[in-house]
């Protein structure tokens, strides 16, 4: 059974801030919330009793650690599980569709393989293991090597950007596999009551993070490449998205208060008017260290383990 959305919360500047003058606090009760969530898709999964989940989700949404964490939680319950990622699926350099201005195009279904991806499907469905691949990135081809994925008897999640797409599971019985959307659905709003923050804006703000301090792209780099990756979001996962038969909220209502020191001061290049514009958003939350996000957070995802801010250190109050 398909169900429709949660409608998105907005929770007002003032009530964050307030709450902010207890951090640890206001931390603690972010993770804990996001835990039951992972421990009540858990629950969702084994009650369904199917062997096979596919977990999808916008950019910077935190589709791997949920679908690891969902992973983790179902092995606690005495079952195998573990997270088979569809990037491992990519044809490789050479071997990509063309976009109209002629560049690769990664986020297109046919940029999978896909009759090996439907072949490794199959064999997670029937039998509960398959030899998957794995891509080397920095060769940007398939590595010679294989992962054995084994879920006999358990359950195998499936993460990526065309999870939901039909094409990769019609040709299983139907009811064989559950759907998961992963999303962020906590929105803020102003002193004056204005729509502030969206889901859009603390998703580019993690993903801006993530890209300076792990992939080597400064802001120009990523904010260039943000309406190309929106555009493929409403193509290949939010027209597919009322397949969900459950939705994992991805949002921490103190992440506000991380990014705002992130973006504050972080060089926006040929795009500084946008960056500005998006730093503005977050410049009247109180201000956190990043060593006050758990070390097992999923936050951790894009802010890493070592603390560090884009500049000297995070904004103040």
């Amino acid at each position: 059974m398909r169900h429709t959305l949660p409608a998105k919360r907005l929770v007002g500047i003032d009530l964050i801030n307030l709450a902010a003058r207890d951090i640890p606090a206001l931390v603690a009760l972010g993770e804990a919330q996001y835990q039951k969530r992972i421990e009540a898709a858990a629950d969702a999964v084994l009650a369904s009793q199917r062997h096979l989940v596919m977990l999808t989700g916008p950019s910077a949404a935190g589709k791997t650690t949920s679908a690891n964490r969902l992973a983790t939680e179902i092995r606690k319950r005495g079952l195998r599980s573990m997270v088979m990622s569809l990037d491992d699926f990519f044809v490789g350099a050479g071997k990509y569709p063309k976009r109209p201005d002629g560049g690769d195009d990664f986020e297109c279904l046919e940029a999978l393989d896909l009759p090996l991806l439907r072949s490794c499907l199959r064999q997670l469905w029937e039998i509960g293991e398959c030899d998957a691949p794995i891509f080397d990135f920095l060769a940007a081809q398939p590595a010679p090597e294989t992962r054995h994925i084994d879920c006999r008897g358990g359950v195998a999640v499936v993460e990526g950007l065309h999870a939901f797409n039909p094409a990769l599971t019609e040709h299983l019985p139907a009811q064989s596999v559950m759907n998961i959307y992963a999303s962020l659905r906590e929105e803020y709003a102003g002193t004056e009551g204005n729509r502030l923050l969206e889901t859009r804006d603390i998703r580019l703000a993690r993903r801006l993070t993530r890209d300076w301090l792990f992939r080597g792209h400064d802001a120009t780099f990523t904010l260039e490449l943000w309406p190309h990756v929106c555009q493929s979001e409403d193509l290949y996962i939010k027209a597919f998205k009322k397949r969900a038969d459950l939705v994992l909220d991805t949002s921490f209502s103190y992440e506000p208060c991380l990014w705002k020191g992130y973006t504050d001061g972080m060089p926006g290049g040929a795009f500084e008017t946008e960056m500005r514009r998006l730093a503005e958003k977050f410049s009247g939350f109180v201000s956190m260290e990043p060593q006050q996000v758990p070390a097992d957070s999923m936050l951790r995802e894009f802010i890493g383990q070592e603390n560090r801010p884009p500049r000297g250190g995070c904004g103040k109050n």
